[in-house]
């Protein structure tokens, strides 16, 4: 008798889901057998870094979840959490149970930045900072925030966010779902001046041009920009031209650079055309940032003028992107971060690796928004249902779904499900509403577990 194709899916955030979607919507599913999905997850709970990279006071860009949850309540897709690949299940045996398996575990570790003195005691990753802010079950509880002075590098959003909550007050953020060590944390910051760090101009910075105006939202948050860093040349003026969301940028950065510097309490500089060069310390720990002054080339590029300057900060948080974690058992691309891939099939030796696919960030590095991974979804699925059209998929020796549920069992590992993330989101809404909040976030990652009833 006919059975559905049966994939595997590494990752619950929007990639993974995205490409579950596509699957769900394509002729194989729609006509019998159908298609049979289960996604892995190594957290407790789905949706990637739309719950653990995603600032607290952004709750609209989390209610990109709503659209998630649609694919996730379909009845073909059933959610595995808190397994861990490979720990938990390694890819031999997750080709035993399906048909194909889609990789989409993101990036979730910072970059490097090889700058002398990047190792002190004060310089962190904003991946980390984000990590505990979004009370991340893995990471400290606790993160020092005794700087005045802070500076951050990078002109990206994961910059502004991290900007934004150093100068926020701990009250603003506490109607958002930070739990209590994370208000806490924030109760005791001392920062007073954050100063944000980009080596080219503000027509080639990356912010969107949303999350750059909420800077000026708060009350507590005065932005200040330097007129001498407004500056274009050629390439510049073709980016504005060609590019309406950068131009956008450049016309806000303009604005808060010719208006009068106000009375907030907490002051926000936004620093172009300054490149990070070194870490000045002293006993181990940051006592400053050295930059070179740089100038446009004519192309949108910058070169070095020979200008340093030594900036007094006390901390010092390097945002220059995201990086994903290797793969075991899949061949990687040491300089991107990626999975070497041909539309989206996994390339090993220049060949297909059979059954094994990738989408998302691990696919192209993290860059893009939604719609790119939408779009890499997409054309993932459609090869994957096209080796399955052409019979050059493997055949799985334990294809029926009770099957990995009694491996799982067997490994003795507590895993959650998509009803268990009903339990668990129910769990939060009622410590909010104990606070008059709409959701608390719970932290550990056993609390999770047994309010997901795992």
């Amino acid at each position: 008798m006919p059975r559905p194709l049966r994939v595997a899916i590494v990752g619950a955030g929007p990639a993974g889901i995205y490409a579950a979607d596509a699957l769900l919507k394509s002729e194989a599913a729609t006509s019998e057998p159908g298609v049979s999905i289960d996604i892995f997850e190594r957290m407790p709970a789905p949706f990637g870094l739309i719950r653990y990279g995603v600032a607290p006071d952004h709750p609209r860009i989390k209610g990109i979840i709503t659209a998630l949850h649609q694919v996730l309540d379909k009845p073909q897709v059933r959610l595995f959490g808190n397994v861990d690949y490979p720990g938990d299940i390694t890819l031999d045996e997750l080709h035993s149970f399906y048909d194909a398996v889609i990789f989409s575990t993101g990036a979730n570790a910072d970059r490097a930045l090889a700058i002398p003195g990047i190792e002190l005691d004060g310089s962190y990753g904003a991946a980390d900072f984000v990590s505990w802010y979004d009370g991340h079950p893995d990471v400290p509880r606790t993160w020092p925030l005794e700087a005045e002075k802070v500076a951050v590098l990078g002109v990206g959003n994961v910059a502004l966010d991290v900007a934004r909550i150093l100068a926020k007050t701990a009250d603003e953020l506490l109607p958002t779902e930070i739990p209590a060590n994370v208000y806490e944390g924030l109760k005791a910051n001392r920062a007073l001046e954050v100063h944000v760090f980009g080596r080219r101009g503000p027509a080639q910075a990356k912010f969107s041009p949303m999350e750059l105006r909420e800077l000026d939202h708060s009350a507590n948050i005065e932005v200040i920009v330097d007129p001498e860093d407004i500056d274009y040349d050629e390439g510049s003026i073709t980016t504005r031209r060609s590019n309406k969301q950068a131009d956008m940028v450049a016309k806000t950065l303009e604005n808060w650079a010719i208006r009068d510097v106000g009375e907030r309490p907490h002051k926000l500089f936004l620093h172009f055309f300054e490149s990070p060069v070194e870490v000045l310390g002293e006993d181990g720990k940051v006592v400053g940032l050295r930059t070179e002054r740089t100038r446009l080339d004519g192309t949108g590029n910058v070169e070095g003028t020979g200008e340093f300057h030594d900036w007094d900060v006390r901390a010092i948080y390097r945002a220059v992107g995201y990086l994903s974690d290797e793969l075991p058992k899949l061949p990687w691309d040491m300089a991107s971060g990626t999975v070497p891939d041909e539309g989206g099939r996994v390339l090993e030796a220049g060949a297909h690796l059979a059954s094994t696919y990738v989408t998302g960030w691990i696919r192209r590095g993290p860059i893009g928004l939604i719609g790119h991974t939408k779009g890499d979804a997409n054309e993932t699925v459609a090869n994957l249902l096209a080796d399955h059209a052409e019979g050059r998929l493997r055949t799985p020796s334990a294809p029926e779904p009770q099957a990995v549920e009694a491996f799982l069992a067997d490994q003795g590992v507590r895993y959650t499900t998509w009803e268990g993330w009903y339990r668990l989101d129910a769990a939060e809404k009622a410590l909010g509403e104990l606070q008059g909040r709409e959701r608390v976030k719970i932290v550990e990652r056993e609390e999770m577990l047994d309010a997901s009833g795992a």
